[in-house]
């Protein structure tokens, strides 16, 4: 190779700059943070040493976890942008591309950038046989997270390439990870043959209804609608694992795990429950009455993101009601935010929309939780793809310690 340029700097030179691996520096230049030039007669790149330098500063800077305005931590991301009542994938309108994509091809944009037409994931047969072996030996009473955590761990097991953290191994992953956790729910109805759709394939495990295109296709938008959300509590988890190094499949799993929790993925479910009441009894005003004597908040209603309308709900019920069958809960779902409105003006959020998918199409009242975690595992894994290419454990806050000033007496 020829004597490199004054002010110019090797692949090794600028990633030892930046403190991060040589492949997460070709990730930069991909992304658009980094020019390259390539060696004259040789095979490797050069860097602008100034624009490295430039670069390593702002990730110190702007890398590393911090306060926003509102007091809580902040992280920088291209991912999505919520504002105004609309939220955005890399600066595309969410609802739209929903609208107009597959869940599949909305996760592709997330995890890369780029479009995909027509992409389709499969799930290698060793990977299926493994998660649902795992799976099917929990007991009866598993919930969808417990499961779907399980079958994560256990895929896991069948990859021995799980360590490759690479951009391509980890979309590699990506791929066959969402199928694979589909195939370990247990099938309620005739499984499709041939390639599907992840929507298709997630109906059979979740309702005994056939499948029209019409609910197939709000159950797609569904998941492509909740593919992301910025930093929620369950992606903030991800983004701590997968700055430790964790592999993907540990990355999702630690995303799983706080998704159980009843302040995030329940949510939908006690939604769903809610509606159903209000079917049976005909009327919101009981139900709401009891919700309100009991102490407990109205579900599905508000967003602390959105003082108005939660655009996915609103995209979900617009699909809704082009289905027939979903007529008497879309008015059971109006009756909910009518009646609680006398008390407090809140709007419907994607929790009270979903819901009123599942009690329409035939599902329990976990649907909801599953196809929330099915549909974030695609926003997971493109937030574990920017945190690998961060500085390493720099999700590392510092305790304030408030407890006695030491040294005290050892306890007797």
């Amino acid at each position: 190779m020829r004597d490199q340029e004054p002010g110019r700097l090797s692949t090794k030179e600028a990633a030892e700059l930046l403190g991060v691996k040589p492949e997460t520096v070709y990730a930069y230049v991909s992304r658009g943070l980094l020019g390259s030039r390539r060696v004259p007669g040789g095979r490797g790149s050069t860097f602008d040493a100034k624009e490295v330098r430039a670069l390593a500063r702002r990730n110190r800077r702007e890398g590393d976890a911090g306060p926003s305005p509102g007091g809580e931590p902040a992280v920088r991301t291209h991912l999505t942008l919520i504002d105004r009542d609309r939220f955005y994938f890399r600066g595309v309108d969410a609802v739209d591309l929903a609208r107009r994509h597959s869940y599949e091809e909305v996760a592709e944009w997330l995890w890369t950038g780029r479009p995909h037409p027509g992409a389709v994931f499969t799930a290698p047969a060793a990977s299926v046989a493994v998660a649902r072996r795992a799976a099917d030996a929990l007991p009866e009473h598993t919930g969808p997270t417990d499961r779907l955590r399980v079958a994560a761990i256990a895929a896991a097991t069948a990859d021995p390439l799980r360590f490759d953290l690479t951009e391509e191994a980890v979309l590699g992953t990506a791929r066959t990870l969402v199928p694979t956790l589909v195939a370990a729910l247990p099938p309620v109805s005739r499984e499709p043959a041939g390639q599907q759709r992840i929507a298709h394939r997630l109906w059979t495990r979740l309702s005994a209804l056939p499948a029209d295109e019409e609910s197939l296709e709000a159950l797609d938008t569904a998941l492509a609608l909740l593919a992301d959300h910025d930093l929620a509590a369950s992606t903030l988890a991800v983004r701590v694992a997968a700055s430790a190094r964790a592999h993907p499949y540990a990355a999702v799993s630690a995303g799983l795990g706080v998704l159980e929790g009843p302040l995030h993925g329940a949510a939908g479910g006690l939604a769903h429950r809610m509606l159903a009441d209000v079917l049976d009894r005909g009327s919101a005003a009981p139900v709401v009455a009891e919700e309100l004597r009991a102490g407990r908040r109205i579900p599905g209603l508000g967003h602390r993101l959105y003082p108005g309308e939660d655009p996915r709900a609103r995209a979900l019920f617009a699909l809704l009601a082009e289905i027939p069958r979903a007529a008497p809960v879309l008015s059971a779902a109006q009756d909910v935010v009518a009646t609680a409105a006398r008390h407090t003006p809140l709007h419907a959020n994607v929790d009270l929309a979903l819901a009123a998918l599942t009690v329409s199409c035939g599902m329990p009242s976990s649907a909801s939780e599953t196809i929330f975690a099915v549909a974030r595992t695609a926003g997971w894994i493109a937030h574990a793809l920017e945190e690998y290419a961060e500085r390493p454990l720099r999700m590392r806050p510092s305790g304030l310690y408030v407890g006695p000033r030491p040294p005290r007496p050892l306890p007797e």
